[in-house]
């Protein structure tokens, strides 16, 4: 009976093990097609535009990935006065920045209000929210062009008027917010209110630092929407060059520059754009991860 046992545990500790090897197999394998753009990406970035460097070539697209030589020509040539490009990085930094800011203050105030407190209307205003959800931001792009305009918020004003507009309709991103809040026990508040605590001091005192890992998720996430927004960000800033957003400013250097000659400059350009999002998520994944976990439980 025993040996029996034995050999049915071993016999399914094998199949396990057998299964985990397959699966770890397939891991792998879908990793390395996943990496390999991100690597062509960087390897590209080091290869030099100049044809006495890299020969019978002059920063174009080229059949191998690895370089023959390798060079820092084009992230010198990126971030010299020979380009716009650190102007758009600046842009970039500082819209992703203040609508970061801007965008989790405003999720949180609404998130906290429709989490815990009760008024008229509550439920009719998170439904119309999710309906209006449901349509997508392009239908507005003509009409909040026209009104921008009228402000002097687009083209050399496209930065402030990026900013204005990802700020104002963030408080309808409150669901994963308002889940994780909806987990913090009523009766913290209550306790807090019976001593005398405003709904104000509740917030700032004890809702707030309960919140961190939702928090850290809202900000990542509202500083990674500006940060590769192409599409509105085009819009607005359509035909100033000086007010353009590095997804912006790239993609006009392969088409009303020079493809060929570009190709290798966009890479290293598409390298340092990845920088900061690859380092804050590296460092504050644990958090993100919390959050979003977190804010899922409840609806």
């Amino acid at each position: 009976m025993a040996q029996n046992t034995e050999k049915k545990y071993a016999s399914m500790k094998g199949k396990r093990r057998a299964s985990l090897t397959v699966t770890y197999i397939v891991l792998v394998l879908i990793s390395i097609i996943w990496l390999l753009p991100f690597i062509g990406l960087i390897l590209q970035s080091f290869r030099s535009f100049d044809p006495a460097v890299e020969p019978g070539q002059n920063g174009g697209m080229v059949s191998y990935i690895v370089p023959k030589t390798f060079s820092f020509d084009n992230y010198k040539f990126i971030l010299s006065d020979q380009t716009n490009f650190p102007r758009w990085y600046l842009n970039t930094v500082i819209i992703a920045i203040f609508v970061s800011i801007g965008q989790t203050l405003n999720i949180l105030g609404v998130s906290y209000a429709l989490s815990k407190m009760r008024f008229k209307g509550r439920t009719l205003l998170m439904r119309f929210w999710l309906i209006l959800g449901m349509f997508p931001g392009f239908l507005t792009m003509i009409c909040l062009y026209f009104l921008l305009k009228q402000f002097g918020l687009t083209q050399a004003g496209a930065v402030p008027g990026l900013i204005l507009v990802s700020i104002a309709s963030s408080g309808m991103g409150y669901y994963v917010c308002k889940g994780y809040f909806d987990t913090i026990p009523k009766a913290l508040d209550e306790a807090m209110m019976i001593d005398g605590a405003s709904r104000a001091r509740i917030f700032f005192t004890m809702t707030i630092p309960m919140s961190k890992p939702i928090i850290i998720y809202t900000a990542l996430v509202a500083f990674m929407a500006p940060w590769c927004d192409y599409v509105f960000a085009s819009y607005v800033a359509f035909g100033h060059d000086k007010s353009y957003n590095v997804a912006v400013g790239l993609q006009r250097w392969l088409v009303n520059a020079d493809y060929q000659g570009y190709f290798t400059r966009f890479c290293a350009g598409g390298v340092l754009v990845a920088i900061p999002v690859t380092l804050l998520f590296m460092f504050l994944q644990k958090y993100y991860v919390e959050g979003v976990t977190g804010g899922a439980v409840k609806g």
